[in-house]
């Protein structure tokens, strides 16, 4: 197995998944309840989702929580190939579910909370150095 060689941080906090009901569209608003260090919205014809700390949103969001937040240090050239898929394959071989985000300059890659450190272990393993 080919290493990784990529180093990775673990974001502080605890985040969750949103699906932002009836903000659809081209003209769909990002709530002001989005805030923190990290957070990302996706507006598409059928939804906005929005990923944030998990201690900001609103009861009546539906979402999912309890997700922790790798961040590959970058920034990541868009000529490399093939990172998410090899991040995503090593937590598929160990169990673990991911939800990810790509930004210009980097990936992020969200685990459950009580498989993180599976997640870490599997990455530390095929050659990922970590920063706390």
């Amino acid at each position: 197995m080919q290493n990784l060689n990529l180093r990775m941080a673990l974001l502080d906090g605890r985040y969750g998944i949103c699906r932002v009901e009836g903000a659809v569209g081209t003209g769909a608003d990002i709530p002001d309840w989005v805030d923190g260090p990290f957070w990302s919205a996706t507006c598409t014809q059928e939804e906005l989702s929005v990923v944030c700390l998990q201690e900001l949103i609103p009861d009546h969001v539906l979402h999912e929580g309890d997700w922790r937040v790798l961040k590959v240090l970058g920034p990541l050239s868009f000529s490399l190939t093939g990172i998410l898929a090899a991040i995503s394959g090593v937590l598929a071989e160990a169990g673990v579910s991911i939800f990810s985000v790509s930004t210009y300059n980097t990936d992020y890659i969200l685990v459950k909370h009580d498989r993180l450190e599976d997640a870490i272990e599997a990455l530390a393993g095929r050659g990922v150095e970590f920063t706390r």
